[in-house]
Protein backbone atom coordinates (compact mmCIF):
# COMPACT_ATOMS: atom_id res chain seq x y z
CA UNK A 1 0.00 0.00 0.00
CA UNK A 2 1.70 3.36 -0.94
CA UNK A 3 0.17 6.69 1.33
CA UNK A 4 0.71 9.93 -0.62
CA UNK A 5 0.05 13.44 0.96
CA UNK A 6 -0.33 15.18 -0.87
CA UNK A 7 -1.78 13.33 -4.21
CA UNK A 8 1.03 12.19 -6.44
CA UNK A 9 3.72 12.73 -3.49
CA UNK A 10 4.29 9.06 -1.57
CA UNK A 11 5.06 9.64 1.80
CA UNK A 12 5.47 5.74 3.00
CA UNK A 13 4.64 2.43 2.36
CA UNK A 14 2.36 -0.46 3.98
CA UNK A 15 4.26 -4.24 2.87
CA UNK A 16 2.28 -7.58 4.13
CA UNK A 17 5.22 -9.85 5.61
CA UNK A 18 4.64 -13.48 4.82
CA UNK A 19 4.06 -15.28 7.56
CA UNK A 20 2.61 -18.90 7.94
CA UNK A 21 0.12 -18.29 10.86
CA UNK A 22 0.12 -14.55 11.77
CA UNK A 23 -1.03 -10.98 9.62
CA UNK A 24 2.80 -9.30 9.80
CA UNK A 25 3.23 -5.72 7.85
CA UNK A 26 6.18 -3.29 8.12
CA UNK A 27 5.92 0.26 7.98
CA UNK A 28 8.00 2.14 5.30
CA UNK A 29 9.13 5.32 5.10
CA UNK A 30 8.87 7.49 1.15
CA UNK A 31 12.75 5.69 0.58
CA UNK A 32 11.44 2.31 1.26
CA UNK A 33 13.48 2.25 4.45
CA UNK A 34 11.43 0.12 7.20
CA UNK A 35 10.25 2.09 10.26
CA UNK A 36 7.92 0.33 12.35
CA UNK A 37 6.88 -3.33 12.15
CA UNK A 38 2.80 -4.67 12.90
CA UNK A 39 2.36 -8.11 14.26
CA UNK A 40 -1.70 -9.41 14.38
CA UNK A 41 -3.29 -12.30 16.17
CA UNK A 42 -3.17 -15.95 15.08
CA UNK A 43 -6.99 -15.81 15.19
CA UNK A 44 -7.82 -12.80 13.29
CA UNK A 45 -12.04 -13.43 14.41
CA UNK A 46 -13.14 -13.25 17.47
CA UNK A 47 -16.59 -12.96 19.15
CA UNK A 48 -17.06 -9.91 21.91
CA UNK A 49 -13.66 -8.90 22.59
CA UNK A 50 -11.34 -6.65 20.58
CA UNK A 51 -8.79 -7.48 18.00
CA UNK A 52 -5.40 -5.97 18.47
CA UNK A 53 -2.42 -5.93 15.93
CA UNK A 54 1.05 -4.37 17.90
CA UNK A 55 2.62 -1.95 16.54
CA UNK A 56 6.33 -2.04 17.33
CA UNK A 57 9.92 -0.93 16.78
CA UNK A 58 12.04 -2.49 14.36
CA UNK A 59 14.21 -5.67 16.51
CA UNK A 60 10.32 -6.37 17.45
CA UNK A 61 11.64 -6.05 21.25
CA UNK A 62 9.06 -2.72 22.36
CA UNK A 63 5.21 -2.18 21.55
CA UNK A 64 4.95 1.73 20.62
CA UNK A 65 1.23 1.30 19.67
CA UNK A 66 -1.74 -0.40 18.46
CA UNK A 67 -4.35 -0.38 15.93
CA UNK A 68 -7.54 -2.12 17.21
CA UNK A 69 -10.82 -2.94 15.10
CA UNK A 70 -13.02 -2.73 18.49
CA UNK A 71 -16.13 -4.90 19.31
CA UNK A 72 -19.56 -3.13 18.32
CA UNK A 73 -21.99 -5.79 19.44
CA UNK A 74 -23.83 -8.93 18.29
CA UNK A 75 -25.69 -6.95 16.48
CA UNK A 76 -23.90 -4.74 14.32
CA UNK A 77 -21.32 -7.13 13.79
CA UNK A 78 -23.71 -9.63 12.54
CA UNK A 79 -26.10 -7.57 9.94
CA UNK A 80 -23.66 -4.86 8.71
CA UNK A 81 -20.27 -4.68 7.20
CA UNK A 82 -19.61 -1.41 9.75
CA UNK A 83 -15.92 -1.70 11.71
CA UNK A 84 -14.90 0.45 14.43
CA UNK A 85 -10.88 0.93 14.63
CA UNK A 86 -8.70 2.78 17.27
CA UNK A 87 -5.02 4.15 16.15
CA UNK A 88 -2.51 4.43 19.04
CA UNK A 89 1.13 5.80 18.27
CA UNK A 90 3.57 7.66 20.35
CA UNK A 91 2.97 11.15 19.89
CA UNK A 92 6.46 12.05 18.70
CA UNK A 93 6.04 10.08 15.46
CA UNK A 94 6.85 12.03 12.17
CA UNK A 95 3.57 12.84 11.08
CA UNK A 96 4.13 10.91 7.98
CA UNK A 97 4.41 8.03 9.63
CA UNK A 98 1.15 9.18 11.39
CA UNK A 99 -0.80 9.26 7.67
CA UNK A 100 1.36 5.87 7.10
CA UNK A 101 -0.12 4.20 10.15
CA UNK A 102 -4.14 5.29 9.60
CA UNK A 103 -3.24 3.48 5.48
CA UNK A 104 -2.30 0.45 8.04
CA UNK A 105 -5.01 0.55 9.51
CA UNK A 106 -7.50 0.80 6.12
CA UNK A 107 -5.43 -2.05 4.95
CA UNK A 108 -6.37 -4.32 8.17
Amino acid sequence: LEVQAPPGTPVGYVVQTWHPCLPKFTIQDEKRMDVLKITGPCVVCSCCEDINFEVKSLDESATVGRICKQWTGFVKEAFTDADNFGITFPIDLDVKMKAVMIGACFLI
